[in-house]
């Protein structure tokens, strides 16, 4: 029967454990709100700063001056996760440690972790300053740090943010979780899940691994994590973030209970099924890509749901949002939540996504979230927590009301510009005249009429910039302005009884009516989801169940069953060479721009060949699918140019083709090729399944070296320059023209066709000479 939880009244015995009355005196940890406070501010004008950069570089390609770790394709991964891991992630743990304290009336259970959490996050960050610019890379989408960081994530994450939050929960003070507490869980739970079974891999050195997963098994994990970290990274906590500074700063309770309780178990069960839309038309399975469709169109409701609660909590309060800047961010951060959200699942269903996908209409779409959700909810916390974490009047309320109208016409001016940049690629990639052919054959002609779409975006982007710069001033004038000794608060409160009594609930007074009406009446109440907040680490078990099994419905088919990734006797491993060559182009973050997928879409197959199959990737390790095209699709490019074009264009794009926005390379015929760990890379592609002989595995530098100085010696044949035998252009030219081309070979003989013995040797002759008179 569902039952209330309720505290038995008893006298207590010697132990203490019952509570009669007994208070006992606490105090708040603050610090460490203020330390991540603070660097959310710092590395959001990082991340703002680099974004605004990269921005400019698609309408100035060659504005990173020839240094190799500015150019667009290393830099667009220190953005995004300077913007996602180091903004929002510190911004998130402000408000973990802030209300969850104050929610369950306890200190965090442990200071030291505390700290530990906030140094660790911290390291993690400038690693990822350092390793990106200097392409070190998985090259998997918001998970391209290398397997250390990822160790040192999976350490901070779990064992210091995680350990201290769920014990803080088993040492609270406060019977029943609050709804933010719910997120908050859900966020911790599944974030450790994404990011340990995402980053499996070989390592071959302190810098180099390899994805445990190849092609389409690969690409279905990174987009099962990759659709999830924005779910449980940049969605869960923000809801927790909203579901108790909204209320707070409007002094309004939430508008309904029991649509927090659909909101929060709808999104944590649906959420997790929905990765697999952003692999449309791809050589994932149709059945996993339709189920993808199917649970993101499902998520609309829910997400409606908790913007619906968020708004409605301003209920008689509007008038106040016209006088306060912290509900003015709120409320812009709600609704561009709500219009994420919405067009979210609308980019899902698959005749939009055909004309969406490598557009950037799906950089428009997150950027709306990224600087409208996520951004104005955090300026929203960070002002309210201002005077009060650091003791003193905000420094300036006008500047606030400036940088709040700075920030949203900045979003506007990216994102709109940016929509309309999407819709017209998609249109010119698929237009076609009456006679079937492509009406705009040369990608080129597809790109070089964006620029005046691109300048805009960066002047949006340097009014969102001056907005975060009005927001550091009023942080460090606040700051100057504390006293000299902050002031430590203590409370009192009594705590928790270890005899926890449930109660039956009243029962339904439905008379007349099916007993299974008796049951839903009783349900609805949800009087057992409010025992279950009262057992934090039940409820926890709760949400895991919920993500694991939702994830085994997806990821175990795909893995198990067969024919998922058909073979293709044609394909065959990379040459030692090319493997150098593809650890270049990952290195390079080419993946950023080009994809390698050619989608079974009638104007993708005229202007770039034969589409994808699944059997083609199955020694990709990772995927190079990429999610956008600045560039052609490179999918079949092997064969389509000569080796000395790609030398040439390397050197200067912009010169040699006319209008292209790609950067310049030309250090790729200066640098040295270093091959000197390859062995140990063709060894971590053997464990993984490439069928290399014995002779590959034990001579791999001399095979490369012997493809290399024949590729060197067509580059001088064709009047390309000379002497590039030993140079990083050779390694990365033998990967590109390798693509493509397996599927249109001959099948390699077996050894049967090799040797027939003497048993079929007549068999053999009289097949030939049948063969020679048809």
């Amino acid at each position: 029967m569902s039952v209330i939880g309720k505290e038995q009244d008893m006298p207590a015995d010697n132990s203490g454990s019952i509570n009669s009355g007994h208070l006992e005196t606490f105090s708040y940890d603050d610090k460490i709100t203020r330390q991540f406070l603070t660097a959310t501010v710092i590395w959001g004008m990082v991340a703002f700063l680099v974004g605004l950069f990269v921005a400019a570089e698609l309408v100035i390609p060659n504005l990173s001056l020839g240094l190799e770790f500015l150019t667009f394709g290393r830099l667009r991964p220190l953005h995004t996760n300077a913007a996602i891991f180091a903004f929002a992630g510190n911004s998130i743990f402000a408000a973990i440690y802030y209300s969850t304290q104050r929610l369950l009336k306890t200190r965090m259970w442990s200071d030291t972790l505390s700290q530990l959490h906030f140094w660790g996050w911290q390291l993690i960050i400038v690693f990822a300053a350092v390793t990106l610019p200097l392409g070190i890379t998985q090259s998997r989408e918001y998970a391209e740090l290398e397997w250390p960081i990822d160790i040192l994530i999976a350490l901070v994450w779990a064992g210091f943010f995680g350990v201290n939050f769920f014990m803080t929960l088993v040492v609270r003070r406060e019977r029943h979780i609050y709804v933010a507490i719910w997120f908050y869980i859900a966020t911790i739970i599944t974030v450790a899940i994404l990011h340990i079974f995402n980053n499996l891999v070989f390592p071959t050195g302190i810098f180099k691994s390899y994805s445990i997963y190849a092609g389409v098994q690969d690409a279905f994990m990174q987009w099962w994590y990759g659709h999830n970290a924005v779910a449980f990274f940049l969605t869960t906590p923000f809801l927790g973030l909203m579901y108790y500074f909204l209320p707070k700063a409007a002094n309004r309770p939430i508008f309904s209970y029991k649509l927090s309780i659909l909101h929060f178990w709808s999104l944590v069960f649906i959420y997790i099924w929905a990765g697999p839309h952003h692999l449309h038309y791809t050589a994932l399975p149709e059945w996993a890509s339709s189920l993808g469709m199917i649970f993101s169109i499902m998520l609309w409701m829910p997400s409606w749901g908790g913007m619906i609660n968020g708004l409605l909590t301003l209920r008689g309060a509007w008038r106040k949002v016209t006088e306060d800047p912290v509900l003015k961010f709120f409320v812009v951060g709600i609704t561009f939540y709500g219009m994420s959200t919405f067009e979210g699942p609308m980019l899902s269903v698959k005749a939009v996504n055909s004309l969406s996908h490598y557009t950037d209409w799906t950089i428009a779409h997150v950027h709306s979230g990224a600087l409208g959700w996520n951004g104005f909810m955090t300026f929203g916390m960070i002002y309210w927590l201002l005077p009060r974490v650091f003791q003193t009047q905000l420094y300036s309320k006008k500047l606030a009301e400036w940088h709040f109208w700075l920030g949203l016409i900045g979003i506007l001016l990216y994102i709109i510009p940016i929509y309309g940049v999407g819709v017209y690629q998609g249109l010119l990639w698929f237009a076609m005249n009456d006679q079937g052919q492509l009406m705009y054959p040369n990608f080129i002609q597809t790109t070089e009429n964006l620029a005046p779409f691109y300048i805009i975006r960066v002047l949006g982007g340097l009014c969102y910039f001056a907005g975060g710069m009005m927001l550091s001033i009023n942080v460090w004038k606040t700051w100057a302005a504390r006293p000299a000794v902050y002031e430590v608060p203590e409370y009192q409160a009594a705590p928790l009884s270890k005899n926890y009594v449930e109660h039956p609930l009243e029962e339904s007074k439905l008379a007349q009516v099916l007993g299974i009406a008796k049951m839903l009446d009783v349900f609805t109440r949800l009087g057992w989801h409010r025992n279950w907040e009262g057992r934090p680490l039940y409820f926890s078990v709760w949400v895991a169940i919920a993500v694991i099994v939702a994830s085994l419905f997806e990821i175990i088919p795909t893995f198990m069953i067969r024919s998922n990734v058909p073979t293709i006797a044609s394909v065959q491993p990379y040459t030692p060479l090319e493997i150098a060559g593809r650890d270049i182009y990952v290195a390079e973050g080419c993946y950023n721009c080009h994809s390698q997928m050619i989608r079974p879409i009638l104007a993708e197959t005229i202007r770039y060949g034969e589409y994808s199959k699944a059997g083609e990737f199955v020694y990709d390790h990772p995927f190079q699918w990429g999610s956008r095209r600045i560039g052609p699709d490179l999918a079949r490019e092997g064969g389509r140019q000569s080796s000395a074009w790609h030398v040439f264009h390397f050197r200067d794009p912009g010169e040699f083709i006319p209008g292209s926005i790609m950067p310049a390379y030309p250090h790729f015929e200066q640098q040295d090729l270093n091959l000197s760990t390859l062995p140990e890379r063709v060894k971590a592609a053997y464990y993984l399944g490439a069928p290399y002989s014995d002779e590959e595995l034990e001579n791999s530098i001399e095979i490369a070296q012997a493809q290399a100085k024949q590729i060197a010696k067509d580059i001088a044949d064709q009047n390309g320059p000379e002497g590039l035998e030993n140079k990083k252009v050779v390694a990365l030219i033998a990967y590109i023209q390798r693509l493509g081309v397996d599927l249109f070979k001959s099948p390699p003989p077996s050894a049967e066709d090799e040797e027939p013995t003497a048993a079929n040797s007549d068999e053999v002759a009289r097949t030939a000479e049948e063969g020679e008179a048809k």
